[in-house]
C-alpha cells in the first residue's frame, strides 16, 4: 500500500531529526580544554553538513507524497499532507539550528585562537622587558651613557594598553560562558603577575638610573672643577719653571 510506504518514509526521516536534536541540540556540552572545544567544532560542521545532505531525500518524500496526494481521493489527503508540513518545518529546523550552534563554537574557538594570539605578543614584549632590565643593572660609563639606557628602558615601557585590554575582553567574553574558564584564568593569573612584577621592577629601575645619572653629572662637575683648578695651575708653574723661579720664592700651594 502506497500509503503505508510513504508514513514508514516520513516516520524514518522523523526518527533521524529527532536523533540528532538529542545528540547535537539538546545535548549539555563542556568545554574544559582547547581539545574538547575543536572536536565539538568538527562534530557540529559534520552533524549540519550530514543534515544538508538528507534535503535530497526530504525533497523526494515531499514529491512523492505531493504525487500521491494528486491522484488519491481527498479523504487520504489531509492527513499525509500534515504529516509532510510537520516533516519539513521540522528538518528546516534542525538544519538552522545545527547551523547556528555549529557558527556560534566557530566563532568561541576563534575567540580562543586570538586570545592566545595576544597572550602570545604580550608574552614576548614582556621577554623584551626583562632582557632590557638584565641589560640596565650595572650601567658603566658617564651621565650621557646611562641616560642612554635609561631613554631606552622609558621608550619600551611606552607599550600601548590595547593588547592587554582585549586580552581582558576576550577572556571575559569565553569564561561568561564557561567555556575553558578554568585554564584561561590559570594563564591569565600567570601574565598578569608577571606583568605587574616586570612593571614594579622597570619602575625601581628607572629611579636607579635617574640616580645614577644625577650621580654621575655631580661626579663630571666635580672632575671638571679640579680640571679647571689643574690647567690653572700647571699655567703658574709652567710661568714659574719659565723664569727660573725657586720653589721657596714661589706661593705654599704653588711649591
Amino acid at each position: 500500500d502506497k500509503t503505508v510506504s510513504l508514513r514508514k518514509d516520513l516516520s524514518e526521516m522523523h526518527e533521524w531529526i529527532t536523533q540528532a536534536e538529542e545528540e547535537y541540540l539538546e545535548r549539555d556540552f563542556e568545554y574544559k580544554t582547547p581539545d574538547e572545544l575543536q572536536r565539538a567544532v568538527e562534530e557540529l560542521k559534520r552533524a549540519k553538513e550530514e543534515a544538508m545532505q538528507k534535503e535530497v531525500k526530504v525533497k523526494l518524500i515531499t514529491d512523492s507524497v505531493n504525487n500521491f496526494i494528486a491522484k488519491a481521493p481527498p479523504a487520504a489527503h489531509e492527513a499525509l499532507k500534515k504529516e509532510l508540513d510537520v516533516l519539513i518545518t521540522s528538518y528546516q529546523q534542525l538544519c538552522s539550528r545545527l547551523n547556528g550552534k555549529w557558527k556560534t563554537l566557530e566563532e568561541v574557538w576563534a575567540c580562543w585562537r586570538e586570545l592566545l594570539s595576544y597572550l602570545d605578543a604580550e608574552n614576548k614584549w614582556l621577554n623584551e622587558v626583562e632582557r632590557k632590565l638584565k641589560a640596565t643593572e650595572n650601567v658603566q660609563g658617564g651621565a650621557e651613557e646611562i641616560s642612554e639606557s635609561l631613554d631606552s628602558l622609558e621608550r619600551l615601557m611606552r607599550h600601548p594598553e590595547d593588547n592587554r585590554n582585549q586580552i581582558r575582553e576576550l577572556a571575559q567574553t569565553l569564561t561568561d560562558g564557561g567555556i575553558l574558564d578554568e585554564l584561561i584564568n590559570e594563564k591569565l593569573e600567570k601574565f598578569n603577575t608577571r606583568w605587574e612584577e616586570l612593571q614594579q621592577e622597570a619602575v625601581r629601575r628607572q629611579k636607579s638610573l635617574e640616580q645614577s645619572i644625577q650621580s654621575a653629572q655631580e661626579t663630571d662637575k666635580t672632575l671638571r672643577l679640579i680640571q679647571e683648578s689643574l690647567t690653572v695651575l700647571d699655567k703658574q708653574l709652567t710661568a714659574y719653571t719659565a723664569d727660573r723661579v725657586d720653589a721657596a720664592q714661589v706661593p705654599q700651594e704653588a711649591q
